[in-house]
This record gives C-alpha cells, sequence and structure tokens, in this order.
C-alpha cells in the first residue's frame, strides 16, 4: 500500500503479517500505538503484546466515531459494523438502514461507554479516537476489558487530503487494501482538478472562521485543514500566515481587527441557524463586511432532526465535495454545476 498524503500512521509488510504505526494519535502526545495484523489461521509472531495482536480480516466492528461509517462503506465491509456510539447523530443512509433493521447496537461514547453491551456483542475490533484524557478516552477501559482497539487519528492530519487517507488504514484490519487505493485515488484526483481550477484565479476574496465561544475566538491556524482547504479554494485566508496546524485563541478585538472588512466568514457552530442567531450570541457581529452582505457560510445544509451533522460524518472522507462547495462560494464560476451539498449561505 502507498500512502501519499497521510502523515500519522505507517505499515511495515511481513511474510503473513503487517505492523501498523499510529504515529500521532493526539496532540502532544508522547505515545504511538502499534498493531500486528495477522492473516487469520497463520503462527503470531513472537515480541509483542497480546493486547497489540490481531487476527485479520475483521469479520466484526465497533466504531465509536462517525467518521469511520463511509470510509467502511466504500471499502465494502459495512456489514461487518455491529455496534455504534449512538443512533441519533447518524446521517449516513446505509448506517440509518442497519438501525432500521435492527442490526446494530448503541454502545455509548467515551464518556458514558456500555462496556458490557460490547464485551456482549464480543466484537473482533473496536474503531475510536484518543484526546490523551484517561477520563474520556474509551481505549484504556476497552483494553484493560480484553477487546481489541484501534486508535484512529485522522482528525491530527492537517490537509483534506491526508485525513481521508485513513480510511487506508481501516482498509488494513479487513485486507481491503485495493479498494482504499482505489477509492481515494479518485478523490484525489476529484479534489486536485477542483484545486488546479481555483489556482487560476486573478482575485482571491479575504475570508475568516471561527467565532468567539466564552470569550475566546477560535481561529484555525494558517497550518490546519481548514486552511489548506480555504487556500485550494482560491481564497485569501487572513491566518494563513500563521504556522500553527490547530486553532487560535483570540479576543474578539483581535478577530475584528483583522477581519471587519473581509469579504466572507465561514463559520462552524452547530447552534447558529440563522444571522439573527448570530446576532444573538454578540451584537458586536453586525460590525463585519460578511454579514452586512450576506456573506456567511455554515457547513450545516445536511443536518439530522436530532443535531446530527453529516458535514462530520461523510465530510471526512469527501473533500472533494466540501472543496466543491468552498469554491461555488468564493468562485461560483468556475463550478456552474455544482448544488451545494454540505454548506449553505446562512439565511436572516
Amino acid at each position: 500500500m502507498h500512502i501519499t498524503n497521510a502523515q500519522g500512521f505507517t505499515v511495515d509488510y511481513h511474510k503473513h503479517y503487517k505492523i501498523v504505526s499510529v504515529n500521532h494519535p493526539w496532540k502532544d502526545a508522547r505515545t504511538r500505538f502499534q498493531y500486528i495484523l495477522v492473516q487469520c489461521g497463520t503462527p503470531t509472531p513472537e515480541g509483542f503484546k497480546p493486547e497489540q495482536v490481531i487476527q485479520i480480516p475483521v469479520r466484526s466492528v465497533v466504531t465509536l466515531s462517525t467518521t469511520h461509517f463511509v470510509p467502511l462503506q466504500q471499502l465494502g465491509v459495512l456489514d461487518r459494523l455491529i455496534g455504534i456510539s449512538n443512533f441519533k447523530d447518524v446521517t449516513t443512509p446505509a448506517v440509518n438502514e442497519k438501525v432500521r433493521k435492527n442490526q446494530l447496537a448503541e454502545v455509548g461514547n467515551a464518556g458514558g461507554l456500555k462496556l458490557e453491551k460490547i464485551l456482549e456483542l464480543a466484537p473482533d475490533l473496536v474503531t475510536t479516537f484518543g484526546t490523551g484524557n484517561p477520563q474520556t478516552d474509551a481505549h484504556p477501559k476497552l483494553l484493560e476489558a480484553g477487546i481489541k482497539v484501534a486508535i484512529v487519528a485522522e482528525y491530527m492530519e492537517s490537509t483534506p487530503l491526508g485525513r481521508a487517507e485513513w480510511m487506508k488504514f481501516l482498509a488494513l484490519f479487513f485486507n481491503r487494501e485495493a479498494e482504499a487505493e482505489r477509492s481515494f485515488a479518485e478523490v484525489r484526483q476529484r479534489y486536485q482538478a477542483i484545486a488546479a481550477k481555483a489556482k487560476t484565479v486573478n482575485r482571491r476574496p479575504t475570508v475568516f472562521s471561527g467565532f468567539e465561544r466564552k470569550g475566546t475566538w477560535y481561529v484555525p491556524g494558517g497550518n490546519s485543514y481548514v486552511a489548506k482547504f480555504l487556500a485550494d479554494a482560491g481564497a485569501n485566508y487572513l491566518w494563513s500566515d500563521d504556522r500553527s496546524p490547530g486553532s487560535l485563541q483570540l479576543t474578539f478585538e483581535q478577530v475584528y481587527d483583522r477581519a471587519a472588512q473581509a469579504q466572507y466568514w465561514i463559520i462552524n457552530a452547530p447552534s447558529v441557524k440563522t444571522r439573527a442567531d448570530l446576532l444573538a450570541i454578540d451584537p458586536r457581529y453586525q460590525g463585519f463586511a460578511a454579514l452586512i452582505t450576506n456573506n456567511v457560510f455554515s457547513p450545516t445544509a445536511k443536518v439530522n432532526p436530532q443535531g446530527g451533522n453529516d458535514y462530520w460524518q461523510s465530510g471526512i472522507a469527501n473533500p472533494d465535495v466540501i472543496l466543491a462547495d468552498l469554491v461555488k462560494i468564493f468562485h461560483p464560476e468556475l463550478v456552474p454545476g455544482h448544488q451545494f451539498v454540505y454548506y449553505r449561505q446562512l439565511p436572516q
């Protein structure tokens, strides 16, 4: 398998097993994870801890993250999914179908994990993510109970394609590398074609992102995947000169000083459905030119009645579609046939 964009995992192939390493499981992690994937019916190599050794192909899986649904579907192994955190967040049609047919169990999330339910399901594997906080992370509890766990750290990647390529990580556990290579190559090709169009533009409109929460404005760093999306969509992101891969914590005044005249505002706040909602949070927002000209956009076009947002579910697997949405915002003439999938303009 060839990894082109993801930085966070590697794989080494041996005769009848693979060694998969997760190098950056969470921010400032001092630990890494290694999995020994042994082909079913072959001898287990020596020198590894039992919890690292996983028999493949995995026949049953529980996932604690909604971002794993679409990759499992793309790999053709959604029939092996037997448990998820909760039903209310699901926006993926094929997973909703499994819920309707009573083919899935609800196992709670890291904070309120139903460990007994998981033990009863006895999955070959649980896929989850880590934050480095033992109070909220699920994997220590699962490992202690003798359950095989894989940490998927796509959210640590600083590019949209890097995040999407983690489908190859999941593929390793099912021997579906060929499917993953093919599927990701198509996504990458479409993404690069759209980015190439946006590179040709003469004007790059100014844009800022984020919003204020409890006195702090979280602004995506200039080396974050959000900044990469905006650059590839032909926009001039006002914090692109920053080198941080995560979020910057700024004050309202710091953002206002730089972004008051920005042409576009990309906001990602689940509670904000309209411009009126924004102004209810803070009347000072009305000073932003982007709000005055009605150029505020939010990735809330596909939200289910319980608040599950498809942007956070299928979006990671479809960066090409997100990029097409952004290009439609900044340079609609470049994607004349494209209809918004994830983004929408905030109504009054």
